[in-house]
């Protein structure tokens, strides 16, 4: 258990900031299902719509520091990858 003021405080901190990366990651993985499930149905303007709102997500998190900016970018390329792929296997 901490013993002084600064690290008591560094605790609540910390904990109300687990909260907020939980959520905001919780919330990249929701957006992600939702592309899959696109890519799945084969519905090409919707995957691409879904690509669009997935990168919005990654970047504002990858912003706010919750994840690493490389880490949102290497998602997002594979995700790319992956619409791409089926939008030429439709096309």
């Amino acid at each position: 258990m901490a013993h002084s003021l600064s690290a008591k405080k560094r605790v609540r901190q910390d904990s109300k900031k687990r909260v907020i990366n939980r959520a905001r990651k919780s919330q990249v993985k929701t957006q992600v299902k939702h592309l899959e499930t696109a890519i799945a149905g084969g519905d090409v303007e919707a995957a691409k719509e879904q690509f669009r709102l997935v990168a919005q997500k990654l970047d504002k998190t990858a912003s706010s520091s919750t994840m690493h900016k490389k880490t949102a970018a290497r998602k997002k390329s594979r995700l790319a990858k992956k619409v791409n792929a089926m939008a030429a296997k439709k096309g």
